[in-house]
């Protein structure tokens, strides 16, 4: 299951709203405890396991 661009909009900008309101200090802890939260709505770890390779792929090597 997939969003429409205009939901994945939203979310990015709600998303980047969020992580300015937690300030930089404390930004990792949020995504992570995000990242949980949405994990465990999902219920499926491999999933999970799979959108956060993809995401680092995106990201490209360090």
């Amino acid at each position: 299951m997939s969003l429409s661009i205009d939901s994945n909009e939203r979310l990015y900008d709600a998303l980047a709203a969020a992580v300015d309101r937690v300030g930089p200090a404390q930004e990792s802890l949020f995504l992570v405890k995000l990242t949980l939260l949405l994990a465990n709505q999902l219920g499926d770890e491999p999933a999970v396991k799979a959108a956060m390779d993809a995401a680092c792929e995106e990201l490209g090597p360090r």
